[in-house]
């Protein structure tokens, strides 16, 4: 029999893109009903990375990037998709979505987010749903990888993601090493 392997639990994390302040406030309502408190959030940020997501939901997108105080296994993180997949359908209007959640988990050496789709360098979880290494922490930085998303290899995420960072790196602390 094998020994079982328990995996550290992970930062959940959630980067939402919306124009409307209302609409971010019923998603993070509903997001800490389903994870718990939100424990960090950064600034609102301007999203004009691309252009990818303005025929759907508009101009004069923005960013916020949310962490929830429970630490949660890896693979929890297939749920985590499919429950924001849920909130962005709720949300919609005319099929049309009002607000994008992109759901990922950040530990000590890498940042993972959650996809539907496919591509060389992600790996299929389940039920459609997919995972990415987006950034590694390397020599006391994050590093971008060769498909890191253009507004992820900015000084100005890499700075939320250090802080949500140092936050993780406390609270594993107090947790025991097998879970």
């Amino acid at each position: 029999m094998l020994n079982s392997i328990y995996p550290q639990k992970v930062k959940l994390f959630c980067g939402l893109i919306f124009r409307s302040e209302e609409h971010l406030k019923k998603a993070k309502h509903a997001l800490e009903k389903r994870f718990g408190d939100i424990d960090s959030q950064s600034q609102i940020i301007k999203f004009n990375y691309t252009d990818y997501y303005e025929k759907e939901m508009g101009k004069g997108l923005k960013r916020q990037f949310v962490s929830f105080r429970p630490l949660i296994n890896p693979e929890s993180l297939t749920k985590a998709k499919l429950y924001t997949l849920k909130i962005e359908k709720k949300m919609s209007r005319n099929k049309q979505r009002l607000i994008n959640i992109d759901p990922g988990y950040l530990n000590e050496a890498k940042v993972v987010l959650a996809s539907t789709k496919d591509f060389s360098h992600r790996i299929y979880l389940k039920h459609g749903i997919f995972a990415e290494i987006t950034l590694i922490y390397h020599k006391k930085t994050f590093q971008v990888l060769s498909w890191t998303f253009p507004d992820y290899r900015t000084p100005e995420y890499h700075k939320i993601f250090y802080q949500i960072r140092d936050a993780y790196r406390q609270q594993i602390k107090s947790y025991p090493k097998k879970q």
